[in-house]
């Protein structure tokens, strides 16, 4: 149980980070290409909150956990999110970020274009972040946080 909430901590920790990072420094520093490590450090922050979800619910056998991350993240999606608030357009705005990250990971080619990051996949399609996207992205993560947490007021989280 302890590694459930040390997951909760760092991901609070990251989310403090990154809001400060879209809010402040960027605005002032304008370099575009922070917006992708914004991105990536939002979905590891995510991936905490949903690892940990995933982890209580195991521990109480309310689900099964398997080696494939993607099978997991359904789990997760189908029977874990609404018992924490996590409504299904919310899980469709994680699996979004997820892909994202994802294409960033894969990608042969990133370009700053105006005012936004291109990530250009290798058969030419093209996935653009920009600022205003990282705030909704910087909001959601709050939000799924903050769900997960008051779903779990009855127990201690230090």
């Amino acid at each position: 149980m302890e590694k459930f909430f040390q997951n909760l901590r760092e991901a609070d920790k990251i989310i403090k980070a990154v809001d400060h990072l879209v809010y402040v420094t960027f605005p002032l520093v304008k370099d575009k290409r922070m917006l992708l490590k914004m991105l990536v450090e939002l979905k590891n922050a995510i991936a905490l909150c949903i690892n940990a979800i995933l982890q209580r619910d195991y521990i109480y056998r309310k689900i099964r956990l398997y080696k494939d991350a993607k099978e997991n993240f359904r789990t997760f999606g189908e029977k874990c999110a609404q018992g924490y608030g996590i409504n299904q357009n919310e899980v469709n705005q994680i699996a979004k970020i997820f892909e994202i990250a994802e294409k960033h990971k894969r990608s042969p080619l990133e370009f700053v274009r105006h005012d936004k990051v291109v990530i250009m996949s290798e058969n030419f399609n093209t996935e653009t972040i920009t600022h205003e996207k990282l705030k909704e992205y910087v909001i959601l993560a709050k939000n799924v946080l903050a769900k997960i947490e008051n779903s779990l007021k009855d127990q201690q989280f230090p």
